[in-house]
């Protein structure tokens, strides 16, 4: 688990869940990743307690802790994750009847406020769909390519609020551009369809008809987005272009792939689109995270009266 400490039980209750969670649940590399560190910190914690044993731990060996993850500076929104993680290893194992007790059954953290996602205009979205081109001083062989292909990414992510790590997986058999649809695999290996839209497919049409040719030049790939190499592109990838072409566009708001996520949800209830089928689009699993989005269509109705009402 760590080059830290001998191997505990506790170190193989941490592989076990985490081996739980990947075989059972589907979760992807990055959010194992995440457990793995945070539990590593709490059985660091624990060695230092001079505790090795799941069953050994109790409430005042969590709140200890939480305490020192404070004192480390840790916002209360990463104290609050580390918490779900701990609470979620600890639950496994008294399914799994390694603890009689789970010691975080009754720790809370204090409430936390709803963060509202940054608002992005849709001018400002358009702008840098539209962006100019990467100015060379020597054209290479595929430049139009990509900029086609990055416009094309940019533009689906806002049709359809996919999160980036979806984006750069997907294959060209889940898109059905006659039907207009796009069916996505989302955490836990779930399934969901997503219409796409008039402006996503058009994009999407001219990127696999001339783009996406250009770019494999002959070699097979099954995944939508490729590289100059024939590569899948990859999240980082899609970040990076995403700020050029921000930067090339002149737009002054910070845009991040899940900004237009965000953007993408915000501007459905802004126009007073279901929550529920927000909710399925997005791929949350509860309607709660969802919820958020209605306090920034307020906000935006808000601002609105106040600018345009006699006595706003």
């Amino acid at each position: 688990m760590t080059a830290q400490h001998n191997r505990s039980g506790l170190d193989r209750d941490i592989d076990r869940f985490i081996a739980y969670l990947a075989a059972e649940r589907g979760l992807s590399p990055n959010t194992l990743a995440a457990y793995g560190a945070d539990l590593a910190q709490l059985a660091d914690h624990l060695e230092r307690q001079h505790v090795s044993a799941a069953d050994d731990v109790r409430p005042r060996h969590v709140i200890a802790f939480l305490e020192s993850l404070a004192e480390r500076g840790l916002s209360p929104r990463s104290r609050a994750r580390m918490l779900a993680a701990v609470r979620a290893f600890f639950a496994f194992l008294l399914r799994e009847q390694v603890v009689t007790v789970n010691p975080t059954r009754d720790l809370h953290l204090p409430r936390l406020g709803q963060r509202l996602p940054r608002s992005v205009s849709q001018s400002d979205i358009q702008q840098v769909i539209e962006a100019p081109p990467r100015q060379r001083q020597r054209a290479r062989a595929g430049d139009e390519a990509l900029a086609q292909r990055d416009a094309a990414m940019v533009e689906l992510v806002y049709a359809t609020g996919l999160r980036v790590s979806e984006l750069v997986s997907l294959k060209v058999n889940q898109l059905n551009l006659e039907a207009g649809f796009l069916t996505v695999i989302g955490k836990g290996r779930k399934e969901r369809a997503v219409p796409v839209g008039q402006y996503a497919c058009e994009r999407l049409k001219t990127y696999l008809e001339q783009a996406r040719p250009a770019l494999l030049r002959q070699r097979a790939s099954a995944f939508l987005f490729v590289t100059r190499r024939a590569k899948p592109m990859t999240r980082q990838a899609f970040g990076l272009l995403l700020r050029q072409r921000v930067q090339r566009a002149g737009v002054a708001a910070k845009m991040s792939p899940h900004t237009l996520r965000h953007a993408f949800a915000t501007h459905l209830v802004e126009g007073q689109a279901d929550l529920r089928a927000v909710q399925m689009m997005l791929g949350h699993a509860d309607i709660s995270t969802t919820q958020v989005y209605t306090h920034v269509a307020r906000e935006h109705l808000r601002a609105v009266h106040r600018k345009f009402h006699p006595r706003g």
